[in-house]
C-alpha cells in the first residue's frame, strides 16, 4: 500500500499524526503516552521491540516512538524493520543513554530523532515534528555531550 506523505505541512492544526510507541516500563509507556496523546493519536503502546514491529504492520503509523533497551529486538533493530518494510515514516528513539556510540548507530540505521527520557518533557512532541519534516533531532542532552 503507497501512502501519500503526510509530513510536508507543519502546521499542528492541519492534522494529527498517528503513533506507535514502544517501551518495556509499563510507567514510563503511560507517561509518554500521556505526553505524546496531546498533541498525536497514540494508537498503540506496546512493551517490545517484536510488539512493535506487528504493530507498524497492522497499523502503519506515520511515526514510531521507541526506547532504545527493550527486550526480543532492540529499538534500533525495530526501527529497521519497520523502515525497511515503509511501514511508517520516521523512527523517534527516546532513551536514557546519551552514549555517542549509540546516537550514531541510531543515526546511522535511520533514525531521524534521539532524545533523552530526561529531555521527553520539553522536547520529544518537537523532536516528533522534526523527524516527520525528515529532519535530524538530537535532544538537548545529546547535543551537550562531547
Amino acid at each position: 500500500m503507497v501512502r501519500p506523505s503526510r509530513a510536508e505541512g507543519t502546521d499542528r492544526e492541519d492534522r494529527r499524526y498517528r503513533l506507535v510507541l514502544a517501551d518495556d516500563h509499563p510507567g514510563v509507556r503511560q507517561e509518554i503516552r500521556q505526553l505524546l496523546d496531546s498533541e498525536f493519536d497514540v494508537l498503540r503502546a506496546v512493551g517490545d521491540g517484536a510488539e512493535l514491529v506487528a504493530a507498524a504492520v497492522e497499523l502503519q503509523p506515520d511515526a514510531v516512538v521507541s526506547d532504545i533497551r527493550m527486550p526480543k529486538l532492540d529499538g534500533i533493530e525495530a526501527g529497521c524493520e519497520v523502515l525497511r518494510r515503509g511501514l511508517c515514516e520516521a523512527i523517534v528513539i527516546l532513551s536514557m543513554y546519551p552514549d555517542r556510540h549509540l546516537v550514531q548507530t541510531a543515526l546511522a540505521a535511520g533514525v531521524r530523532a534521539y532524545v533523552l527520557k530526561l529531555d521527553a518533557d520539553e522536547e520529544l512532541i518537537p523532536a516528533v515534528y522534526a523527524a516527520l519534516r525528515g529532519e535530524c533531532y538530537l535532544s538537548s542532552g545529546v547535543r551537550g555531550k562531547k
